[in-house]
């Protein structure tokens, strides 16, 4: 089991780096890493394999939307996992419709590194996923991925 709150450092180093880089954290990422959406209704690809794979989800998410804006909202212990809620928003580049969604995604980890994200379209599913109650009082929206 891992140190109470070192995986959270961890994954909040991430968020940190692509808060200001736009990019994952490639020290902080395992080899064998999953990019898994097969808990939202996403479309495309429910896997993506490794750090590349997942820049290549990043690139088309983000490259959908005008004016796109992410936000951490919390990090949830649950010893090798971490859930991360998330709220985004932008302008769809496809409709122009102005959307906000707020996502969970759940890190999980081995020996310090991440080697899965699991995306959830509502976050008190993904709390339950890792056996642990939804503390936040906003609500997931049923569509779209992150």
């Amino acid at each position: 089991m891992a140190a109470l709150g070192r995986n959270v450092d961890i994954v909040r180093s991430g968020f940190d780096h692509f808060a200001a880089t736009g990019d994952m954290l490639a020290d902080i990422v395992a080899p064998e890493f999953v990019w898994d959406m097969s808990h939202t209704a996403w479309p495309e690809e429910q896997t993506y394999d490794g750090i590349e794979g997942a820049r290549t989800f990043l690139r088309r998410w983000t490259g959908s939307w005008d004016d796109w804006e992410f936000e951490l909202e919390s990090l949830h212990d649950a010893g090798d996992q971490v859930v991360a809620i998330t709220r985004q928003s932008g302008r769809s580049k496809a409709g122009g419709l102005r959307v906000g969604l707020t996502m969970a995604m759940v890190w999980t980890l081995r020996d310090g590194k991440e080697t899965r994200m699991e995306m959830y379209a509502d976050p008190a599913e993904a709390m339950g996923a890792v056996g642990l109650q939804d503390t936040s009082s906003a609500s997931g929206s049923s569509s779209g991925p992150p």
